[in-house]
């Protein structure tokens, strides 16, 4: 491996590294600021605060959720981070109703995400369709009420080590509330300033003692929206199979919503060394999204039951549960001890509306269940932390544990008609189209229930060896039952050559355990995809689970772990009382990276698939999961504050950039079956390397001021989103959008316990560059789908109204 100048820096700078998770986080202090705020994100250290961290660590308060103007913790966090993107993607089946976000550029499932410190579950959903984060199955960031959290720490580096597989990108722990008393109301209302995407939010938390020592924090929120529409008419030539001329008849933009949460966060104090804790959380969202209409003309459509053509629309059902329960307890040697059971599961059900199966002719219905995807997860975990006189300035904290994992994945059918072939032709076609369009159900031979388990163990040793110096080391094994075991190490040091500036640096190994969905989903839906010369046309994709004899057939082979070396360097200078800077750069070299291939939509694939041997009548298509690709990313992040008095009040700025690039070092060859079927074939080819190298922002910079005066808060950031690339089977139609500046602003009046709001997001009315007209669906689809990171909306203006006590 060669030994670059970054990593050569690295490895002067580092004596050992930092520990693991604190799993129950120490109140905030009243009188502490950001800086001087206790962490429990990577590290055991008790009494260390985000200035004195090893790594780069981000704490996002409620304040700064709530000046977002969102109530959706993914956006609110891609508003205050630079180094987070969440694109707002549409006409993309289930990624509409649960979209994927991405720290440092890496895929949205290299995140690992914690409350109060416990592993929290994925979401059922496997990204399959062309948008960033396509090939992940992250969790679900808006199932967690905005309500319920106290704080967000967000760890940028990776930690593996201390937490296991995903956290190779970063972590994000979301911290709840758990006071005893007191409590806030609220209710907010905002609409586009075209006229659409009403929302109505109202959220309420409020805590309470339990006997003496103990408590309780519940909060509950309900939102609601109302799509959005940014399409316009068909302005091509018209043909039979046509949109119609002078009417909008896509849909492009934001989906309904309808959902609810609510939570709670409790603990008890037994004696002086007993303490229970637990915390549930539940959210459940309606989700109404569309794909592309069908014109009336088209051999998709049925005249007799759609005389002017159809929209048909993906109506997703989340219901997501997480419950944490356990016990800490503290020797009489002053060993903690921590054991608890964590569970979570997120179902998501598919149903398809006005749309139909056009095999069974005109008595087909108009809706279908298309089947539902569903994980569910258990966790064991034995954690324990001593500390260690050594003689030392300081004493060293040895932190150690296990942890078991179960997790399952399982895919119901739909219903026989969402599949069903009837066998019925369209006018002037040879064979029938099967199946709900849009989406066709999910067959009995795609269902099933898959599980696994792993077994890991790991220590840490992390100390201040003297007044300047602090560094630790962690080293953890992990033994799974589908693929077999692996081991991570990580090191950490931090010296402070004065008060005022501190060097800090990190290396570590990281992985990712290939997901139960990724290796076991399967289904067939339709996907426009571009032809060269021929704009977006329909083609029904079978994604094949890899073990499917299909895919074997086309070259799938059992799926590894992806593996990572990650190394950071960062500077830590507080130059005047006040201001605060870090910059970290970083480096995340990436083995076996987990993709979907390529749409393979040859004449010589569909005639494979076609095949009296494969009998995939209709399909039009395939693709499977694959370790086709190495990559590495190099980066770099700023953030910087500070805040002094002003006139009668005070201003607050903060500053944050990023920069953030992905190399593909290595595409894996074709493999020989797929080659024999079709020598020209891509597995991987020029737009899914365009997804990973150029698709999200080469860079992210952020702006922020809030002034407080009296009861008055004025708050304005400014936001500029670097360029993205779109890159087409033909090159000719590749397309690079300009970076972008967004402003949001709000004003808040304070009298006594209540608090006012008028606020707008995007106030400026930007929007992203328009696509090629080649690329618009005939001008119906004015702006890229897959990967705009703030959305093609507009000004988005809201009130909000709240009481606290």
């Amino acid at each position: 491996m060669m030994l670059t100048p970054l990593r050569l820096a690295i490895l002067i700078a580092l004596a050992a590294p930092a520990a693991l998770a604190q799993t129950a986080p120490p109140p905030p202090r009243a009188d502490a600021t950001t800086l001087d705020q206790l962490i429990v994100t990577g590290t055991r250290v008790t009494d260390r605060t985000v200035a004195e961290s090893t790594a780069p660590i981000d704490i996002i308060t409620p304040e700064v959720l709530q000046a977002t103007g969102t109530t959706e913790l993914a956006t609110a966090l891609t508003r205050a981070l630079p180094s987070l993107n969440f694109p707002r993607v549409a006409i993309a089946d289930g990624t509409d109703a649960t979209r994927p976000a991405q720290l440092r550029g890496l895929a949205p499932d290299h995140v690992l995400v914690l409350v109060n410190g416990k592993r929290y579950h994925p979401g059922a959903l496997v990204n399959v369709n062309g948008t960033q984060g396509r090939s992940s199955a992250p969790v679900d960031l808006n199932t967690i009420p905005v309500s319920a959290i106290a704080r967000v720490e967000v760890l940028r580096d990776g930690a593996s080590a201390q937490y296991g597989s995903d956290a190779i990108a970063g972590v994000i722990n979301i911290v709840l509330k758990s006071s005893d008393s007191g409590g806030n109301v609220g209710v907010r209302y905002g609409q586009y300033s075209a006229g659409d995407g009403k929302q109505y939010s109202a959220l309420a938390d409020a805590g309470f003692k339990l006997g003496a020592d103990g408590f309780v924090h519940l909060a509950v929120q309900g939102d609601q929206q109302d799509n959005t529409n940014r399409a316009r008419p068909f302005i091509g030539t018209p043909t039979a199979s046509s949109a119609p001329l002078g009417r909008v008849v896509e849909r492009f933009g934001e989906p309904a919503v309808d959902s609810y949460s609510g939570s709670y966060n409790a603990g008890y104090t037994v004696d002086d060394v007993l303490n229970l804790y637990s915390y549930g959380i539940h959210t459940k969202r309606d989700t109404v999204s569309n794909g592309f209409f069908r014109p009336a003309g088209a051999g998709s459509n049925i005249r007799s039951i759609y005389p002017d053509g159809f929209l048909p629309l993906i109506n997703n059902v989340s219901t997501d549960y997480g419950f944490v329960g356990g016990l800490k307890a503290t020797t009489a040697g002053g060993t903690q001890f921590d054991f608890s059971y964590t569970y979570g599961s997120n179902e998501l059900t598919f149903d398809v509306k006005n749309t139909l199966n056009r095999s069974l002719g005109p008595t087909s219905p108009t809706q279908f269940f298309a089947g539902a995807l569903e994980v569910r997860q258990h966790i064991l975990n034995f954690d324990f932390t001593k500390p260690l006189d050594w003689g030392l300035a300081y004493p060293l904290t040895l932190s150690y544990g296990a942890e078991w994992r179960g997790d399952t994945f399982e895919q119901s059918p739909g219903e026989p008609l969402s599949f069903a072939n009837g066998g019925v032709l369209a006018p002037g076609e040879t064979a029938p189209r099967p199946g709900a369009q849009v989406f066709s159900g999910f067959r009995p031979a795609d269902g099933g229930k898959f599980d696994r388990h792993n077994l890991s163990f790991y220590a840490g040793l992390e100390a201040d060896l003297t007044d300047k110096l602090s560094a630790g080391i962690a080293a953890r094994y992990e033994d799974y039952s589908d693929f077999g075991d692996t081991t991570t190490g990580k090191l950490t040091a931090r010296y402070a050559f004065t008060d005022a500036v501190a060097l800090r640096g990190t290396v570590s190994t990281g992985f990712h355990a290939p997901s139960l969905q990724q290796q076991f989903f399967q289904s067939t839906a339709t996907n426009f995809i571009a032809v060269p010369g021929q704009g977006l046309q329909p083609f029904d994709i079978a994604t094949f689970r890899v073990n499917n004899p299909a895919a074997i057939a086309l070259g799938a082979e059992p799926l590894r772990p992806e593996e990572s070396t990650n190394y950071s360097l960062g500077l830590v200078l507080q130059p005047i009382d006040r201001m605060y800077i870090t910059i970290d750069a970083y480096r995340i070299e990436m083995e076996d990276r987990i993709s979907l291939s390529e749409n393979l939509i040859s004449a010589a694939v569909r005639n494979f698939l076609n095949s009296p041997a494969i009998g995939l009548i209709g399909v039009g298509g395939g693709r499977y999961f694959t370790n086709a690709i190495d990559t590495t990313t190099d980066g770099i992040d700023v953030v910087g504050t500070y805040g002094w008095a002003l006139g009668a009040g005070s201003l607050d700025l903060t500053v944050g950039y990023n920069y953030n690039k992905t190399t593909i070092d290595r595409v894996a060859p074709n493999p020989a079956a797929l080659a024999a079927i079709d020598p020209a074939a891509l597995r991987f080819g020029r737009v899914e390397i365009g997804r990973f190298e150029v698709g999200s922002p080469r860079d992210k910079f952020l702006l922020g001021g809030l002034w407080k005066s009296g009861g008055w808060e004025f708050s304005a950031n400014g936001t500029r989103y670097g360029e993205t690339t779109l890159r087409n089977a033909s090159p000719a139609l590749d397309q690079t959008f300009a970076a972008k500046w967004t402003l949001d602003l709000a004003a808040t009046l304070r009298l006594d316990r209540w608090s006012f709001t008028l606020g707008g997001d995007n106030v400026l009315n930007e929007y992203p560059d328009e696509v090629l007209f080649a690329n618009s669906r005939d001008g119906q689809l004015p702006y890229d789908r897959s990967a705009v990171p703030f959305g093609f909306g507009g000004a988005f203006m809201y009130a909000k109204a709240g009481y606290k006590w």
